[in-house]
């Protein structure tokens, strides 16, 4: 029988690998060594944790016995409620929920929010994730674009006109990967007037909030009043724990609309009752332990940007755009190719792997995207082998 009769139409994703997947399978296949210059994975970046401490966390014996809740054992919620503290932003534990991950926090939402063809306002450019996180639930994205000046800014303007009666929120990503912006308390603002005059929730996900690397601490959504907003973070960013799967979504804004809000939230959540015993109870160590990684993590990142600068600064066809925190640098380069091609070259010529542009809804052609969490000796090799072979 044909796969077309088999399967839903939701799963007819062309699962074909793209020309650069095969590029670098067929590189590592061969065993050339590779730089590779996309590294997200923090584990695997020779950050130090302190392993005692995390695997003493998991051997509570607490965890043998099963109480369920549906927003996650309240102890947990709490060390959440208490991060947020620690931010300035008042944040109550009843309206937090555990999720094992952001991508399952967003699943609920997305069924709190929307019937099927219902759209959702997303960033561009951003992670390219939500197209599959949206199309799994029978959601319809909608992109509006950030401008770049000097820095990032929303573009208000294509955002209003991009609004719909099929339109149920906007998907704001702060610190969005991998432009690296906040959002601004102006931009804020507005957000909570356009959202709250048009009946839209506001979907912030933060997951990069805490690694600012210049300027005041940003501003979060978690506490936001203005609007019906839903803000999604978890311990895969903040405290460099993606293994242990993790996550958290937080209700705020009218009280009306919170309590009917939490109330379905609440149906879904018990429906799954997904995250483990475990890792709830170790999430106030795990949540303390962040101070140790952030500091590393910003301090590499910093350095990282540092030396990228010192040798862009030594020729004038490449430069790298504002960066406000994160974990990513975009350099804009000369469109004499596509950025694709450009990304295979750099493989097959110099065993540099990088991201092309347009896998984040960049402007092929122009963009390739850098991690700031590779060790610096690579980030040193790897902007000269670019820059011989670009500049």
């Amino acid at each position: 029988m044909s796969a077309k009769f088999m399967f839903a139409k939701r799963t007819n994703w062309n699962l074909a690998p793209n020309r650069l997947s095969e590029a670098l399978a067929a590189h590592r296949a061969a065993g050339k060594s590779l730089l590779d210059l996309t590294v997200s994975n923090p584990t695997e970046c020779g950050f130090e944790y302190d392993s005692a401490a995390i695997l003493d966390a998991l051997r509570n014996p607490a965890a043998l016995s099963y109480e369920p809740n549906p927003r996650g054992l309240e102890s947990a919620r709490r060390a959440v409620a208490g991060y947020y503290a620690d931010r300035g932003e008042d944040v109550s534990a009843e309206d937090i929920f555990l999720t094992a991950s952001t991508s399952e926090a967003y699943s609920y939402i997305f069924r709190t929010l929307c019937d099927p063809g219902d759209e959702l306002l997303i960033p561009s450019p951003s992670y390219p994730l939500f197209d599959f996180l949206a199309e799994i639930q029978d959601v319809s994205l909608v992109r509006y674009p950030l401008l770049y000046d000097h820095g990032w800014q929303i573009d208000f303007q294509v955002l209003e006109q991009a609004i719909t009666p099929r339109t149920r929120g906007v998907i704001v990503v702060n610190l969005n990967n991998p432009t690296g912006n906040f959002v601004k308390r102006p931009e804020i603002a507005k957000l909570n007037s356009i959202c709250s005059k048009r009946e839209l929730a506001i979907i912030a996900d933060e997951v990069f909030l805490d690694f600012a690397l210049e300027g005041n601490r940003p501003a979060s959504f978690a506490a936001n009043r203005g609007a019906p907003t839903f803000t999604l973070s978890g311990l895969s960013k903040i405290s460099g724990l993606p293994q242990m799967k993790a996550a958290w979504l937080i209700a705020s804004g009218p009280q009306e609309w919170k309590s009917a809000a939490l109330a379905r939230l609440e149906v879904i959540a018990d429906t799954y009752l997904s995250v483990n015993a475990p890792v709830q109870l170790a999430i106030p160590k795990f949540v303390e332990l962040r101070h140790a990684f952030q500091k590393q993590v910003i301090e590499r990142a910093r350095r990282n940007l540092a030396e990228l600068d010192r040798q862009l600064a030594a020729q004038r066809g490449i430069s790298r755009l504002k960066v406000e925190g994160g974990w990513c640098a975009v350099l804009r380069v000369p469109a004499t190719r596509s950025d694709e091609d450009l990304a295979i070259g750099l493989l097959k010529e110099r065993g540099i792997y990088v991201h092309p542009g347009h896998f984040y809804d960049f402007p092929s052609g122009r963009f390739v995207i850098l991690s700031l969490l590779a060790k610096e000796p690579e980030i040193t090799q790897g902007v000269s082998e670019i820059l011989g072979v670009l500049a």
